[in-house]
């Protein structure tokens, strides 16, 4: 597996992952109408690729292969997240989770948020965050459950 910055070109292919992996791997903790709420299969492309490059975004790559993403703000704050449905398991999210914090570290941003679906608290918990508070998102009029979740890195 190889890390590498983000390039516009990339878009496409991340909004697909997104899609693909919502709607394989996050189906076992969300009914039918709250993944297509949450992917609706079109997202707005100028608007992701305008985000990917203000953030530190990272993509995962495996012989080639897009098999993961991952973006944080300047304030620290975990965008999103995702990992091919077909790559799971392979420390992947971890990889590009700790590549992120260290990088922000490096930016002295010692505290990271994210909102964490269902499925992904039990693995940002591995990862040393805690919940702060159970969240709830309305899209398209369906109801989602989420995890507001943080980890403070102490200050050398």
């Amino acid at each position: 597996m190889q890390l590498r910055k983000y390039q516009s070109l990339d878009c496409p292919v991340l909004a697909q992952l997104f899609y693909d992996t919502i709607h394989a791997i996050n189906a076992k903790d969300y009914n039918q109408a709250q993944l297509d709420a949450w992917a609706t299969g079109s997202v707005d492309l100028s608007a992701w690729d305008n985000s990917f490059l203000k953030h530190n975004t990272l993509v995962a790559e495996v012989n080639g292969i897009i098999a993961g993403f991952g973006d944080m703000d300047d304030s620290g704050y975990l965008d999103r997240l995702f990992v091919h449905k077909d790559y799971q398991g392979l420390g992947i999210a971890s990889a590009i989770v700790k590549a992120l914090e260290l990088a922000a570290l490096k930016q002295n941003i010692f505290n990271f948020t994210t909102h964490a679906s269902i499925t992904a608290k039990p693995f940002f918990e591995k990862q040393g965050y805690q919940v702060l508070r159970e969240n709830t998102v309305v899209r398209k009029g369906v109801t989602l459950n989420n995890f507001i979740m943080e980890k403070a890195v102490p200050r050398p």
